[in-house]
């Protein structure tokens, strides 16, 4: 958020639900592989030759090397703990939630984003189409300057083609991730709902449980042009059995004008000096998940 002081400026992001984990709620943003399968319970004994229906419900925990969405650096550099729960009925209809570390140095007095998501998906010939509806919460975030909080919402349309993947995420709230003229002093009483982010992925089955994905993402934000930005991304990943991916990835974001790279949320270090950073530069990202 922005930080009204003589020595520096700071500029919020979007906090997109999406950690690099692989593992991401259903459906979700980051690298995209879908949400495996808990493993099959075991069959009873008069029918031991009969393949067991997985079951509907999915866990995943992370840690990776820090919280990387939309290419905006949410831990501040700093590892991350993420973890998700789903379901996912027969129907198509599905419904979860997750959570990971952030850094105050990005979202003022936060530490969690909370993800709450549901929707329905189906299939017709070679495409698979999706619509879900996100919430982000921040809880004991906020704005402390324009006493505004982080919390949105996003509306998602998505439509896959064998490798090929593209989304839109729509701001449904008032606020995408607390943008309006109060935090970054721009106008009066204007806000940013009907904000998008256009996201376009590429992800290759390399054999052997390898997978490559190629990211490419534009955030539009209503209102506040001078604030929109895109990202890219290449991430390799390799699945093991049991449950475990292990993943890493190259991320790089690009705002305009350089409006970002001087971003502060006022916390100071030990110097009792601003913390001030880039989020948007190029980072390596490795993490490794389990899935139950």
């Amino acid at each position: 958020m922005l930080q009204k002081s003589s020595r520096t400026r700071s500029y919020p992001w979007l906090a997109a639900a999406v950690a690099f984990s692989f593992q991401l709620p259903a459906s979700a943003q980051a690298i995209d592989s879908s949400a495996a399968t808990a493993p099959a319970a075991a069959a009873p004994a008069a029918a031991a030759s009969a393949a067991a229906p997985a079951s509907p419900f999915t866990a995943n925990v992370t840690i990776a090397s820090q919280y990387v969405s939309r290419g905006f650096r949410q831990t501040w550099g700093k590892p991350a703990i993420q973890g998700g729960f789903d379901y996912a009925h027969p129907s198509g209809l599905f419904a979860g939630t997750w959570m990971s570390t952030v850094s105050d140095h990005f979202i003022e007095g936060g530490s969690v984003e909370w993800d709450l998501y549901g929707g329905y998906t189906g299939t017709a010939g070679d495409f698979t189409y999706t619509g879900q509806i996100y919430y982000y919460l921040y809880p004991g975030a906020e704005a402390s300057f324009a006493k505004t909080k982080y919390n949105y919402g996003e509306a998602v349309a998505s439509l896959t083609y064998k490798w090929f993947n593209v989304k839109y995420w729509l701001t449904y709230t008032p606020d995408y991730f607390g943008y309006n003229s109060a935090t970054l002093g721009i106008g009066s009483g204007q806000h940013s709902r009907g904000s998008g982010y256009l996201d376009l992925n590429g992800t290759f089955d390399l054999g052997s449980g390898y997978s490559l994905l190629l990211h490419y993402g534009n955030e539009r934000v209503r209102n506040f042009s001078a604030y929109s930005f895109q990202d890219g991304k290449i991430a390799l990943s390799k699945a093991f059995d049991g449950g475990w991916t292990v993943a890493g990835a190259v991320t790089k974001g690009w705002g305009k004008n350089g409006v970002y790279d001087h971003y502060t949320t006022g916390v100071l270090n030990s110097a009792g000096q601003a913390e001030v950073s880039n989020p948007l530069a190029t980072t390596l990202v490795l993490s490794l998940t389990k899935t139950f």
